[in-house]
C-alpha cells in the first residue's frame, strides 16, 4: 500500500506540488484498497467454488458403482473434518455432494466450471484429482466403474490419465510408509516403480532429469504458492502431504540408485 500511496503522491506532486501530492496519495490509497478488496473477493470465490465442486464430483464418483454406501457417506463426513470446514461450509459441501449423486448431475459441465474458476492451473487441477482419488480409495477398494470415472475426471480436467496412476502410486507409497515392518509390504522394486510414477519420469531418466522433475513438482505444489492462488486453507494439509509424498519418492529413487552404483 505504501508504494501505491507514494506513486500516487509523486504523480500528484508533478501536477500540483504539495496539494497535488496529497490528492495523488489519497487516490493511490483508494485504488490500492479497491484492488485489494477485489482480489480478496476473487480468492474467496475460488475457495468456495473449489469446495463445492470437489464434493459435487465426489458425490458422482461415489455413485459410480450404482449406490452410495454408508462407508462412502462416512468418508465424505471425514473429509469435512479433515478439511476443517465450518458449519456453513459443511452445509454447502453436503448440498454439493447430494447434487453430485443426483441422476441429472452433469459431471462434464461441473469439471468445465471448475476449469474456468481455477484458471486451469495444473497444481489446482492435480489437487482436485488427488482429493477424488483419496476419497474413492478410503475403503481400500477401487471399483472398476469408479476407476473409469477417475479417468474421465482426469480427461475432463485436461490432465493425462497417467495422473490417476501417479496419485494411486502416491497413496500406495504413503500407506506402505505407515504400515511399518510388521505389515504386509510391497517389494522394493514395486516401491521404486511407484516412486518413478509419482515423479512422472521413467527409470531411464538421468539424475539431472530426475532432479528437475522433483524441483518442478515441489515448486508447483508448494502450499504457500497454492494458497496465494486461491487454494482454501482447509486444503493445506493435503497439499503438505503431497509435497511429502514427492520428497519421499525422490528419496526412494536416490537411495536405490546409490545402492546400485
Amino acid at each position: 500500500m505504501l508504494l501505491a500511496v507514494l506513486l500516487g503522491g509523486l504523480i500528484g506532486y508533478a501536477f500540483g506540488k504539495f496539494a497535488g501530492f496529497l490528492v495523488g496519495a489519497a487516490i493511490g490509497a483508494f485504488v490500492f484498497n479497491r484492488l485489494k478488496s477485489r482480489l480478496i473477493g476473487k480468492l474467496h470465490s475460488i475457495q468456495s467454488g473449489f469446495i463445492e465442486s470437489v464434493f459435487a464430483v465426489m458425490g458422482a464418483l461415489c455413485k459410480a458403482d450404482g449406490v452410495v454406501s454408508r462407508d462412502e457417506i462416512q468418508m465424505a463426513e471425514a473429509m469435512f473434518a479433515r478439511f476443517r470446514l465450518n458449519e456453513n461450509q459443511r452445509a454447502k459441501a453436503r448440498a454439493a455432494f447430494n447434487r453430485g449423486k443426483a441422476p441429472e448431475f452433469d459431471l462434464d459441465a461441473e469439471l468445465q466450471h471448475f476449469l474456468r474458476m481455477s484458471g486451469s492451473q495444473p497444481a489446482f487441477l492435480q489437487m482436485f484429482l488427488q482429493v477424488q482419488v483419496s476419497a474413492v480409495a478410503a475403503d481400500g477398494v477401487i471399483h472398476p466403474d469408479e476407476h473409469a470415472m477417475l479417468l474421465r475426471i482426469a480427461r475432463g480436467l485436461g490432465l493425462p490419465e497417467s495422473q490417476v496412476d501417479q496419485l494411486e502410486a502416491m497413496l500406495r507409497g504413503a500407506h506402505s510408509g505407515q504400515a511399518g515392518a510388521g505389515a504386509s509390504q510391497r517389494s522394493s522394486s514395486q516401491q521404486i516403480d511407484d516412486a518413478y510414477k509419482v515423479l512422472g519420469v521413467s527409470s531411464s531418466a538421468s539424475d539431472a532429469e530426475l532432479k528437475r522433475a522433483y524441483r518442478k513438482l515441489m515448486s508447483e505444489n508448494h502450499p504457500d504458492k497454492l494458497a496465494g492462488k486461491g487454494m482454501p486453507e482447509s486444503m493445506r494439509e493435503m497439499a503438505e502431504e503431497r509435497t511429502r509424498d514427492i520428497s519421499h519418492a525422490y528419496d526412494v529413487i536416490k537411495d536405490a540408485r546409490k545402492k546400485a552404483s
